[in-house]
């Protein structure tokens, strides 16, 4: 076979994404937030991108200060209020300087410890139960292998690793790693270091009941029971009477099941609305949150730079790079905004039930409907809608949430999955905790106001909005 070299003409198309409708495209997916770093960023790196000027807070503060009339008090300097004796400033300032206070307020904040000594920060599940171990005797094995289970504990409190795990990271034999445990399992909180609920639980019962011989028996073989609320078979099991086991499921309800749940963190995950809808009288307005984002513009000094000639061909060309940059950034963050208004136009006009009578009369939705009334492709409409919240009336909501499949009405038409689990939520809300809804007696209910709903469907629903079932949700005291 000869292989040779040759040239040849092929004529194709192929989609190419410019490095330009990449950044576009990412700037239509970012969040407020990451819009405003972004664009930091750019105005680092870009230095023909710059603020327009007077649009800051900063510079509109500055300018009011600038222009406050400050009055002249040069006399007050010179003497007291009252027109006394002059005061020896030169003489203060010394003393001021040099750590010596005059005056009645010196020595007010002397003896006070430095404010590094006022910063306070919560202890953590470790740090709390490692200054415990400090204070119990054990061998130094046991306390090496105490010390690992301590830092393999979850925000719970129990123990992610098996014994096994813990005598290899430790470097002990399993009897230490046993005995540390045993411990852990004894500090405070009680119940630290245990492997499952079933463990977390046993080490409460021992320490607060310890003569009761039918509770540890009850958490060791009939959990599953207790959450079932199946009193009959453990009274059966034990031959014990079904008050007696209704009485230890109160019992079992004072245990705690997080031992680590005080030392969880707290901290609030908040978020920024990146559009505001506003109800102003009969009128309703939507508003961009620009907060933080600074008007940007190509700077003229670049620009007559590049006219003007003064500037070497090499240096030219740069800058005419950078300012085509910027052009191009501006015009992308212009477009971005002006998508993310059509489409909360869009669903605003079509969700104008939601938004004045609430989540009952939310309508289903896809994202094609919105993308042919505004004229884009439904792949605009997603990156528009992706991690972005509005704030409105009826809460901060993702703009995801008002698109929703359709539920088949009785007598016709529609209803968004939205509104069916709202109507969920509020019919278990309102039930007899003893006698709760199962989710058959739900599916008749929502049909008897006209929406077809499947029993499975009403059970996806249900978990979705963590919703325990029936028998788990059932009370009996």
């Amino acid at each position: 076979m000869l292989l040779e070299l040759k040239q040849s003409l092929k004529l194709s198309q192929q989609l190419v994404i410019t490095q330009q409708i990449q950044q576009a495209i990412k700037l239509l997916q970012l969040t407020h937030l990451e819009l405003v770093t972004e664009v930091q960023q750019e105005m680092v790196e870009n230095p023909t991108l710059e603020e327009q000027p007077g649009t800051s807070s900063a510079t509109a503060v500055s300018s009011e200060l600038r222009d406050a009339q400050v009055p002249d008090r040069s006399s007050e300097h010179e003497s007291g209020a009252d027109g006394g004796d002059k005061i020896d400033w030169e003489s203060f300032l010394s003393g001021y300087t040099s750590g010596q206070r005059t005056g009645p307020s010196a020595g007010n904040y002397e003896d006070l410890p430095p404010i590094e000594a006022n910063l306070v920060q919560a202890d953590s599940l470790a740090d709390h139960l490692s200054w415990q171990l400090q204070m119990q005797s054990a061998t130094d094995d046991e306390h090496a292998a105490a010390r690992t289970i301590i830092h393999n504990l979850d925000h719970r409190g129990y123990l992610t690793v098996s014994l096994e795990a813990v005598a290899d990271q430790a470097g002990v034999d399993m009897d230490s790693v046993e005995g540390a445990q045993e411990i852990v399992l004894a500090l405070d909180p009680l119940g630290c270091g245990a492997r499952d609920l079933s463990e977390c639980l046993l080490v409460q019962v021992k320490l607060m009941h310890p003569e009761d011989p039918f509770l540890p028996l009850i958490i060791r073989d009939h959990l599953g029971n207790i959450e079932k609320r199946n009193y009959n078979a453990i009274a059966r099991d034990l031959g014990i009477e079904l008050e007696d086991a209704i009485e230890y499921h109160r019992m079992i309800q004072k245990l705690e099941p997080i031992p680590g749940r005080n030392f969880a963190s707290t901290d609030g995950q908040y978020i920024t609305p990146d559009i505001y809808v506003l109800k102003i009288g009969s009128e309703w307005h939507i508003v961009l949150n620009e907060d933080g984002l600074p008007k940007l513009r190509v700077s003229p000094y670049y620009e007559r730079m590049l006219r003007g000639g003064i500037a070497t061909k090499e240096d030219r060309d740069y800058i005419k790079g950078r300012i085509q940059s910027a052009a191009f950034l501006i015009q992308s963050i212009h477009r971005r905004q002006r998508t993310i208004y059509r489409v909360v136009k869009s669903i605003l006009d079509k969700q104008m039930d939601f938004f004045e009578h609430g989540v009952s009369r939310l309508k289903p939705m896809v994202l094609r409907d919105v993308a042919e009334d505004i004229g884009v492709h439904e792949s605009t409409v997603s990156r528009a809608t992706t991690n972005k919240y509005v704030q409105c009336p009826q809460g901060v909501l993702e703009l995801k949430f008002f698109f929703n499949a359709a539920i088949p009405k009785v007598g016709g038409g529609d209803v968004a999955s939205e509104a069916v689990k709202s109507r969920i939520r509020q019919l278990i809300s309102k039930e007899d905790v003893k006698n709760p809804l199962s989710d058959q007696a739900l599916v008749e209910m929502l049909r008897a106001e006209g929406l077809k709903v499947a029993r499975r469907t009403v059970a996806k629903y249900r978990d979705e909005q963590g919703i325990l079932p029936s028998s788990r949700r059932k009370s009996v005291f």
